[in-house]
C-alpha cells in the first residue's frame, strides 16, 4: 500500500473522455492507499507544462497524464500527439518524477471510447498502474543497498 500523494493532470477538451479516463486512474490510485489530487487543464497540449508544474512542486510521487486527441482532417493531431508525449517524457527524465502518458491517440470517438474503459481497455487505469510501477522502482532504487 501507498502512502503518497499523486496527481491526476487530465485534459478537460472532450469532458466525457476525460471524465472516464480520470475515474479510472482515481480508482486505481486510492485501491492503491494513495493520496489523489486532480488538475484540469484545456487540452493535451497543455498536459506537461501541468506535468511539470506538478513534478517540481515536490508533492507528488508521481503524476498520470491524462486526456484524448482524436484524428481530424488536419496535420494539428500529429503535432499535438507528439509534442504531448514527448513533452510528458521529458518532464519525468528532467525531474525523476514518474510521469505517465495516459492519453488516447485514437482515429475516431468509437476507438476512444473502447479505451477509456468501453470495453477494449482502460488508458486511465494503464497510466496509474504504470506511475504507480514506476514510483515503487524510484523507492526501491532510493534505498541504501
Amino acid at each position: 500500500m501507498s502512502a503518497d500523494l499523486y496527481a491526476i493532470t487530465v485534459a478537460r477538451f472532450y469532458e466525457d473522455l476525460a471524465e472516464r479516463l480520470e475515474s479510472g486512474a482515481r480508482a486505481v490510485l486510492e485501491q492503491a492507499g494513495a493520496g489523489v489530487e486532480t488538475h484540469a487543464v484545456p487540452g493535451a497540449f497543455e498536459l506537461p507544462l501541468a506535468a511539470h508544474y506538478c513534478a517540481e512542486s515536490g508533492r507528488y510521487a508521481g503524476v498520470v497524464c491524462l486526456g484524448a486527441v482524436i484524428r481530424g482532417e488536419t496535420d494539428h493531431y500529429d503535432f499535438v500527439c507528439a509534442e504531448a508525449a514527448s513533452g510528458i517524457a521529458r518532464v519525468g527524465l528532467d525531474t525523476g518524477v514518474p510521469c505517465s502518458f495516459g492519453v488516447l491517440t485514437v482515429d475516431n470517438m468509437e476507438q476512444a471510447l473502447r479505451r477509456s474503459g468501453g470495453g477494449k481497455r482502460h488508458q486511465g487505469e494503464d497510466a496509474a498502474h504504470a506511475v504507480l510501477a514506476m514510483a515503487g522502482l524510484r523507492r526501491e532504487l532510493a534505498r541504501p543497498a
